[in-house]
């Protein structure tokens, strides 16, 4: 890992645990989901990883979808103490590699990115789609 402080993280390829997965989301600033849409919503995960910080979870990533056509990279998180050390970062690169090496050719890999979160993606690839498309959304309320 590339952090400040390699010896103190680790990161392992992993389906959050839904304690693990709710709490993150919600203690890093994210949405909350209820107990049972992230339980649902955990089984679309095509791959995942956690950072540990000496055996605790600090910080999380998904890429999820259809398995062929289009993907999504979610659920970048990580708890407010833990960050700019670069975990963001080393968290994006195992999703990035897993990308590269695994999906199609073809495949549209997209996400939504909030500001300035925006610059971690543009540095691992991703570019702003606007004007020619935008990004939208829809809450079920």
């Amino acid at each position: 890992m590339s952090t400040t402080q390699d010896a103190d993280y680790s990161i392992e390829q992993q389906t959050p645990h839904l304690d693990v997965y709710m709490h993150l989301r919600k203690a890093s600033g994210l949405t909350p989901f209820s107990r049972a849409a992230a339980e649902i919503g955990l089984k679309g995960t095509i791959f995942a990883v956690v950072v540990f910080h000496f055996g605790q979870p600090v910080g999380m990533g998904r890429l999820i979808g259809d398995g062929g056509c289009f993907f999504q990279v979610t659920d970048i998180a990580v708890l407010p103490d833990h960050q700019g050390r670069g975990l963001g970062k080393v968290i994006m690169d195992k999703i990035m590699g897993y990308v590269n090496s695994e999906l199609p050719k073809t495949a549209y890999v997209s996400l939504i990115a909030d500001v300035p979160a925006n610059k971690l993606y543009e540095k691992v690839g991703f570019k702003e789609t606007a004007p020619k498309s935008v990004g939208m959304s829809y809450i079920v309320r």
